[in-house]
C-alpha cells in the first residue's frame, strides 16, 4: 500500500494523531450524540480532503488519526475542525448552549503528535480507549 499522496507538483505523507476534549470535561456523548458528532467530524474532514484513518469518540474527548494534506497547517485545521464542529453541534443540539457558557464546546487546547515509529501503539490506543474509560 502506497502511503504517499500527491498532486501535480507535491507529494506528502502527513499523518497526525490528535486529541481534543470537551470544555469542563462534561460527559455528554451518549450513543445518539456520539454517532451524530462522528458524522459532523467526518463531513468537515471530507470538505478539507482530510482522510480519517482511525477515530474514537469517547465520553469526554475525541481521538483521531488523520492524514492532513501538506497545504494545511495542523493548527489551522484544528481551529477549523473545532470551530465549525462546535457550531454544527449547537445547531443540531440547541439544549447544549445552556451547559456551555458563551457557546464554548471544546477546550481551548489540543494534543497533536506525528505518526512515526509508534503508529501501531497509537492505533491500538485509539481502539482500546473505550475499554479503559
Amino acid at each position: 500500500m502506497n502511503d504517499v499522496n500527491g498532486l501535480s507538483h507535491t507529494s506528502w505523507n502527513c499523518k497526525y494523531y490528535i486529541v481534543f476534549a470537551l470544555k469542563y470535561r462534561r460527559k455528554v456523548f451518549c450513543r445518539q450524540k456520539r454517532r451524530k458528532i462522528g458524522e459532523i467530524l467526518r463531513t468537515l474532514c471530507n470538505w478539507k480532503k482530510v482522510n480519517i484513518i482511525e477515530a474514537e469518540v469517547c465520553p469526554d474527548h475525541i481521538h483521531m488519526l488523520v492524514d492532513i494534506p501538506s497545504k494545511y497547517a495542523v493548527s489551522s485545521f484544528m481551529g477549523y475542525l473545532k470551530g465549525k464542529s462546535g457550531l454544527m453541534i449547537y445547531e443540531k443540539y440547541p439544549e447544549l448552549k445552556y451547559k456551555y457558557r458563551n457557546r464554548e464546546f471544546w477546550c481551548r487546547g489540543d494534543y497533536v503528535d506525528t505518526e512515526g515509529k509508534n503508529a501501531e501503539k497509537i492505533g491500538e490506543y485509539i481502539r482500546l480507549q473505550l475499554e479503559e474509560d
